[in-house]
């Protein structure tokens, strides 16, 4: 086989407005919902700049708070599908401290912290990225219902499987908070001028 037509790797990168909005943003946030409001605003500002969707996380050390990493959903500016706000958070959160295993014996536990539940490819993610605690601001039918996109079928008791696995959940931090930017999403959505890229809608 000729190799020359084939691309042998590909590179995700975070917007550059990502380094204007963390200036001021202190190293360490030991306040939650301090780094939940991080996260919205991330989210809000992601789909106004047209990178992705409404979405955002980031990694912190969950004794100190100390911000490891951040990630919003690039999948329009990278072209790449699974290049959502998880994946970024938790790819670069590896790359900070040089390993795949968040939860190594050698490391401080690590939390994500997301503005919503994740889909059913985040799930996978999170579940091997090593982190022991998953902070999300909801997980009800609102963000399908509002936005549009399709979060795969995920199972009933997603939480419990989390916890099964030494991951801890906690859920409903800065729920509204969150609703309030995917409702501002959808009116933007309705009039025109927004990709949402599910390739396929159930049928």
């Amino acid at each position: 086989m000729d190799m020359a037509y084939l691309t042998t790797g590909y590179d995700v990168q975070l917007p550059a407005w990502i380094a204007d909005e963390l200036a001021q943003v202190p190293e360490t946030i030991p306040d939650r919902d301090e780094r939940m409001a991080l996260v919205h605003r991330l989210a809000d500002r992601n789909w106004r700049e047209g990178a992705g969707g409404p979405f955002a996380a980031l990694v912190a050390e969950v004794a100190t708070g100390r911000i490891v990493s951040v990630g919003v959903n690039v999948v329009l500016a990278s072209g790449i599908s699974s290049a959502h706000a998880e994946v970024t958070a938790l790819g670069t959160a590896q790359r900070n401290i040089g390993s795949w295993d968040l939860g190594g014996a050698d490391q401080p536990e690590h939390e994500l912290v997301v503005n919503w539940r994740p889909c059913v490819q985040c799930y996978g993610a999170t579940m091997w990225s090593g982190v022991r605690s998953l902070v999300v601001a909801g997980s009800g039918p609102e963000l399908e219902e509002i936005s549009t996109f399709d979060e795969g079928p995920m199972v009933a008791d997603w939480a419990e499987q989390f916890e099964a696995r030494g991951i801890r959940v906690t859920q409903d931090v800065l729920r509204d908070e969150a609703i309030a930017v995917f409702r501002a999403y959808r009116e933007a959505v309705d009039s025109g001028g927004l990709t949402v890229y599910n390739a396929r809608a159930a049928e």
